[in-house]
């Protein structure tokens, strides 16, 4: 059977840096040949967090500078992998680049998505055909946009016999549901790990809550856990999808202003904690009732503290890494994206309209050809 390699590009909400895969397809397989996490520039990542942060001061010159310097650092990425997997630029079929989200808000007027990292750099600094831009076309069509990602899980990840729900915890968590015959559906939950990060950050100067063991430390704590579940977004129905726009620091301060009674900084990690594993149960309770198994992937799986919550969340269902179905959980999000590529390239869709509320399924993704030879 003939075989196609392609590189998947994703960095997420956490504004930490870009994973990188190498995957072989082959028909209905793929195989993961090398794979690589790259931080972001400490500069790079300070102007980033900047310019999501400005609300309202941005300056163009700041958006197109990121634009390329993104793709710039994807390139040096790919160039990395390649090297290491000792795979020359001539062999890769594509690159699928998710690119940098820093605006969601597809229930705006007009609706839209901005991610950063121009695909046509990245493919003339690699001299390799890029697909990026992969949300646009959903939007165009009424849809959320969003999550992109249950169309590899259910290509991965569906069983012919069973229920199954796949967890997505980047910096929004989301669910995929996956029924044999049955059409997928799933969605934005809320905040995955993008709230633990940036109060880790800013209480203890680290980038994330390593393992849990912070929020294991602190106590859950019922009035704050109320007021963040009281937040309109989580009684929407879907589809639906959310980002850093809607749950973010300030928004999680005006909530702990409303406190009778201060709070230690461990007891909201561990009441952040929480609220992801809660409302993340609700979901899986509320829409898959009869799915026994859980997946989880994303960079939530590490957690162990986090995973311990969910399971207490889930109870009598089996919660397990996505490594146990055949894929580690941190690679998952980057390998969708190689996938959305080759699909894009077979003229196949990427976006499910159950998932996402487009009036159709669309092909993902502009297509950017090399201009010139590699840099």
């Amino acid at each position: 059977m003939e075989t196609e390699l392609y590189i998947g590009l994703m960095s997420g909400t956490s504004l930490d840096g870009s994973d990188c895969v190498l995957v072989e397809f082959a028909g209905q397989k793929s195989k993961l040949l090398h794979q690589l996490t790259d931080d972001y520039p400490e500069q790079l990542r300070h102007r980033l967090q900047d310019l999501i942060d400005a609300r309202g001061h941005i300056r163009l010159e700041d958006i197109g500078s990121l634009h390329e310097q993104i793709a710039i650092t994807y390139a040096t990425v790919v160039g990395k992998v390649l090297a290491a997997a000792q795979v020359g630029t001539d062999r890769i079929t594509a690159i699928g680049s998710h690119g940098q989200t820093v605006c969601h808000s597809p229930d705006s007027t007009p609706p839209f998505s901005l991610q950063l990292g121009n695909p046509s750099t990245l493919a003339t600094l690699t001299g390799i055909v890029t697909v990026g831009d992969f949300r646009s076309a959903d939007i165009a069509l009424g849809g959320q946009g969003a999550p992109l990602v249950p169309a590899f899980h259910e290509w991965m990840f569906a069983s012919p016999t069973a229920a199954r729900v796949v967890i997505n915890i980047g910096g929004i968590a989301n669910i995929t549901v996956l029924r044999p015959g049955q059409a997928v559906t799933g969605f934005d939950v809320g905040p995955g790990n993008t709230l633990m990060d940036g109060w880790a950050s800013r209480n203890r100067g680290m980038p994330y809550d390593d393992n849990g063991t912070w929020a294991a430390s602190g106590k859950v704590n019922a009035e704050l856990l109320a007021l963040l579940r009281a937040d309109p977004y989580f009684g929407r129905m879907p589809p639906k999808s959310t980002g850093r726009e809607h749950f973010h620091l300030d928004w999680l301060d005006g909530l702990i202003a409303q406190l009778d009674r201060a709070a230690e900084p461990e007891d909201v990690q561990a009441t952040l904690a929480e609220l992801t594993a809660i409302e993340l149960g609700r979901a899986i309770e509320s829409v898959a009732p009869e799915a026994t198994t859980v997946g989880v992937c994303g960079g939530g799986a590490l957690n162990q503290h986090l995973m311990s919550r969910l399971q207490q969340a889930l109870p009598g269902r089996i919660v397990e890494s996505t490594n146990a179905w055949g894929l580690a959980p941190e690679w998952v999000e980057a390998t969708a994206f190689a996938w959305l590529a080759r699909q894009r390239l077979l003229g196949q869709p990427g976006a499910i309209p159950s998932v996402t509320g487009a009036s159709r399924a669309a092909v993902l993704g502009g297509v950017y050809v090399p201009v010139s030879d590699p840099i």
